[in-house]
């Protein structure tokens, strides 16, 4: 995926198609060499917001690329250019990764490239896609959705999350995490599918279990129970649950057993430890007791989701590897 092509015509959304411009656009070759050659493919000069386009070239540049970016569609009401969705439909059918960012998404369900497919667009255009296009399944309570050569996501932040999971992909967890360090941003935040788990840790402050979160985490491998946590923070079990509800939105043993799938997800994806001596490390005492719990949750088994997630021997910027 070397080459990103974005697919830009009057009417786009300036911030969805600044951030990719920001992401691909780049010249990052100090990071990853070569980085990706970008481009603007357009049918000629456009009007974004209260900016004016040049296009490097036409709609038909898309057809060369490897992925191809459709950003946010300003007016949901109207259908969008013929010319696009034809163009954005052949760079598909001729091979290419195929990206909306927001409202994007209209234009990739014009051309088809959703129908019988998971998707979602911002959360205030959810109804009106699933009433346009009722062959694709819209979801409206996720970031984004990889479906493998076709992708989707939310609106603003969500398109960065979505831009990150693709350099992530193409270059491994510490490019991407490098390039999120250098914009400021969260550099994983879940998709909202299972190989995306949130982890509810609250924001460091003074509430009532700022002491044991993280003596918790810190003994993820200890056959934990909830009568060990109440004792450790010095209240009874049912004040326990009561302050993990308010602080974290879940209950003590399921919080923790997050925390487990976290961490194992971290060591799939930064080291070599094997799936057994992850399983030691994260509590769940042996590999088949990680395997069930890990698939039930993320939807995929361990050796898989190391194998779409692994690093790729990338390292990071003080030349160690994750986990290492």
């Amino acid at each position: 995926m070397r080459s990103v092509a974005l697919a830009v015509t009057d009417g786009m959304l300036h911030f969805e198609l600044s951030l990719a411009c920001e992401v691909f656009g780049s010249d990052l070759t100090h990071l990853v060499d070569p980085w990706y050659r970008f481009s603007l493919c357009g049918s000629g000069p456009v009007a974004v917001d209260r900016f004016r386009l040049e296009p490097d070239e036409g709609l038909d540049g898309l057809a060369r690329a490897d992925t191809v970016i459709v950003p946010g569609w300003a007016d949901v009401d109207r259908d969008p250019p013929v010319e696009l969705v034809d163009a954005v439909r052949a760079a598909h059918d001729g091979g290419a990764r195929v990206v909306s960012l927001c409202t994007g998404a209209f234009v990739l369900a014009a051309a088809g490239l959703l129908d019988g497919r998971r998707a979602t667009t911002h959360w205030a255009h959810t109804g009106e896609l699933a009433r346009r296009h009722p062959r694709v399944t819209v979801d409206p309570d996720v970031l984004y959705v990889d479906n493998g050569s076709v992708l989707t996501s939310a609106g603003k932040a969500a398109a960065m999350d979505l831009c990150l999971h693709l350099v992530r992909l193409d270059h491994g967890t510490a490019i991407a995490n490098t390039i999120a360090r250098r914009l400021v941003v969260p550099p994983h935040r879940d998709g909202g599918q299972a190989q995306f788990v949130r982890t509810p840790v609250p924001e460091p402050g003074n509430h009532p279990l700022a002491e044991l979160l993280p003596w918790i985490l810190a003994r993820l491998d200890a056959p934990l129970t909830v009568e060990d946590l109440a004792r450790q923070a010095r209240m009874s079990s049912r004040h326990l649950t009561r302050h993990f509800k308010t602080v974290t939105g879940t209950t003590p043993l399921q919080w923790l057993h997050i925390q487990r799938i976290r961490r194992a997800q971290e060591l799939l994806e930064g080291t070599d430890a094997t799936v057994d001596a992850i399983a030691t490390t994260t509590g769940m005492g042996t590999a088949a007791t990680l395997r069930r719990h890990f698939n039930r949750t993320v939807g995929v088994p361990p050796d898989t989701y190391r194998r779409t997630f692994r690093n790729h021997g990338h390292a990071n910027p003080e030349g160690r590897r994750p986990g290492g």
